[in-house]
């Protein structure tokens, strides 16, 4: 067994540095703990950016995933398989839509809804062909793709990438009147995530998704909700944009339909969205594949049940509220979130948000920063309250050292 500095030492070596990960080897991993090479056990608060919001682990997820590995794990969409109907009428279903169009990561997932928000545009709304325009959001983060990265304001993911794709209008987050003159009779979607988790798990003002709403159903315009991170239970509703009664016309889903064991992600919306496409015009290899599709389908069920919705609700209060004693005590300037998410401001003078992730390594709890002052903690939604308490303990130590 290797120990933690000679896999860093050949990670380093032989892989491309795209990331500045913490300092540890994580070797196995259940429910909200993992366990290093070393056998030192850490209690992880990211959850795989909520990729993981069902634990590490879970055996409802394994033993489906078993139970199809046994079974047949890739047919490509050349032919049906017993699990790809099912998946895509429980999907659609959870959503309160028609179709789902199944593909791998979230930047695929996002790439397919620019896509499609196009050729709606084009064949329905009748724009002209090459004109369509996509309000976004700045601050935001949908991906690292070519296209994707045409519409972020990250300096980090952007520089020197380009040449890059036209198309998209970016205005502030939040903000319903610049948006309002954003949009004009060329513009076929409004791409927004309905908490922006990488800008430092910021939520809107009270009343924008709404008014998002609004516009866009007066102005015949696409309103195409990213909940890659923020869906599926982490908010403490099954969507985040439940949290003010809106139904988006597009969603698009990611990380937890996959339950951290393999990549899912999809893009669902009614017929006469996604009946646009016709054979050969999009796919995936992988995309609804019969291994994905079974670990979602079961992902789907145990979102049916609405416990991981009320353990978010539950937990998230609590943990909002033990964070905010915080707010004004010299260490925290302030803490946003939702449910079993939050954004951690730390005050000048605590060290910066990498520092603080660093320390909070040191006594065995993991988070990751963000926009150099912001810590980010997103545990899995079957963390224990003794746990969490315990996580919350050492970021008191932390801050207090």
């Amino acid at each position: 067994m290797s120990t933690t500095a000679d896999a860093i030492r050949s990670a380093d070596a032989h892989s491309a540095h795209t990331y500045h990960p913490l300092p540890v080897v994580v070797a196995s991993a259940e429910g909200a703990w993992m366990t290093d090479v070393e056998g030192r056990r850490y209690l992880d608060m990211l959850a795989g950016y909520s990729a993981l919001n069902f634990g590490h682990g879970n055996r409802r997820l394994i033993d489906a995933a078993r139970s199809q590995l046994e079974r047949v794990t890739l047919t490509s969409r050349a032919f049906h398989h017993d699990r790809f109907a099912d998946f895509c009428t429980e999907l659609a279903d959870l959503c309160g839509k028609e179709m789902v169009l199944p593909m791998n990561t979230g930047a695929e997932a996002v790439e397919t809804a620019v896509k499609t928000a196009r050729k709606w545009g084009y064949e329905v709304k009748g724009v002209p062909d090459g004109h369509a325009k996509i309000v976004v959001a700045a601050d935001n983060f949908h991906g690292r793709t070519t296209t994707i990265i045409s519409f972020s304001t990250d300096h980090d993911a952007r520089d020197h990438f380009g040449p890059y794709t036209p198309g998209f209008e970016i205005v502030p987050y939040g903000d319903l009147t610049a948006l309002s003159h954003a949009v004009t009779e060329n513009t076929v979607a409004v791409l927004l995530e309905p908490i922006q988790g990488e800008a430092g798990v910021l939520v809107p003002p009270a009343g924008y998704l709404s008014g998002v709403r609004e516009l866009t159903r007066e102005r015949n315009v696409l309103f195409m909700a990213d909940e890659i991170q923020s869906g599926l239970g982490r908010t403490g509703k099954t969507f985040a944009c439940e949290h003010e009664g809106v139904v988006p016309d597009v969603y698009i889903l990611g990380k937890a339909l996959g339950g951290g064991v393999v990549p899912v992600s999809a893009v669902v919306a009614d017929r006469d969205v996604l009946g646009v496409f016709r054979p050969g015009q999009h796919g995936s290899t992988f995309g609804g594949n019969p291994l994905a599709c079974a670990v979602a389908l079961e992902v789907v069920a145990m979102l049916r049940s609405g416990e991981f919705q009320q353990r978010a609700t539950e937990l998230g209060d609590h943990l909002h509220h033990e964070l905010g004693l915080l707010v004004g005590g010299g260490s925290v300037t302030a803490v946003r979130g939702r449910g079993l998410w939050a954004g951690v401001d730390i005050a000048p003078g605590h060290g910066t948000g990498r520092e603080v992730s660093e320390r909070l390594m040191d006594r065995r709890v993991l988070v990751k920063d963000t926009h150099g002052s912001t810590i980010r903690l997103a545990p899995p939604l079957v963390i224990s309250k003794e746990d969490l308490d315990w996580g919350l303990d050492q970021l008191r130590a932390v801050l207090a050292s």
